[in-house]
C-alpha cells in the first residue's frame, strides 16, 4: 500500500507535476514557526534570495510577502521544478540568516504548500490577496507601512 503524503512535505501534492511557464502560489514557513522576519536585516536576506531567482531565470516573480514566521510567493516558473526552486530559495537563505542570527540548527520548516494557479483565474486578485497578508493578521493598518511585499503590478 503506498504511504500517503505529508501535509507541507517536500514532495508535491499527489497529482502535481512542476511545469514551465505554470503559476503556482508557494508557501514556506519557519522551523516552530519561530518569527525571525520581524528583524528587518533576516527579512531582506530572504528577499535577496526571491529576487534572486528571477535574476537567474528561474521564475518570474509576480508578487510575495514576507511575514514574521513565513512568505507567499506568486512564481510562473521559468526552469527547473518547484523542488529545485525551493530546496535553492531556503538552503540559500538559510546559511544567510544562520550567519547573521548568529546560531547554526534548522531555520525552515520541512517541505513547502504549493498550489497550482490556473490561468484564467484572476491572478492580480491572487497576488493583492498574497500583499493583504499583513493587514488580515493586524500587522499594520495600511499596506504601504508594511516593508516586506512587492507585486509587479505596482
Amino acid at each position: 500500500m503506498p504511504q500517503a503524503r505529508k501535509p507541507h512535505s517536500g514532495n508535491l501534492r499527489i497529482g502535481r507535476y512542476s511545469a514551465a511557464q505554470q503559476l503556482y502560489l508557494l508557501t514556506a514557513t519557519t522551523h516552530d514557526r519561530l518569527p525571525i522576519f520581524t528583524d528587518f536585516t533576516c527579512a531582506r536576506l530572504l528577499i535577496t534570495e526571491l529576487r534572486q531567482t528571477q535574476c537567474d531565470g528561474l521564475v518570474e516573480s509576480l508578487a510575495w510577502v514576507v511575514m514574521p514566521d513565513h512568505f507567499h510567493w506568486l512564481v510562473s516558473l521559468r526552469s527547473g521544478s518547484l523542488e529545485q526552486l525551493m530546496q535553492r530559495v531556503k538552503g540559500r537563505s538559510a546559511r544567510q540568516l544562520s550567519l547573521e542570527l548568529g546560531q547554526s540548527g534548522t531555520i525552515w520548516q520541512s517541505g513547502f504548500h504549493d498550489g497550482a494557479v490556473r490561468r484564467e483565474e484572476d491572478v492580480q486578485a491572487v497576488a493583492r490577496y498574497i500583499v493583504a497578508n499583513p493587514l488580515r493578521a493586524g500587522l499594520v493598518q495600511r499596506l504601504g507601512d508594511y516593508p516586506f511585499w512587492d507585486a509587479v503590478w505596482l
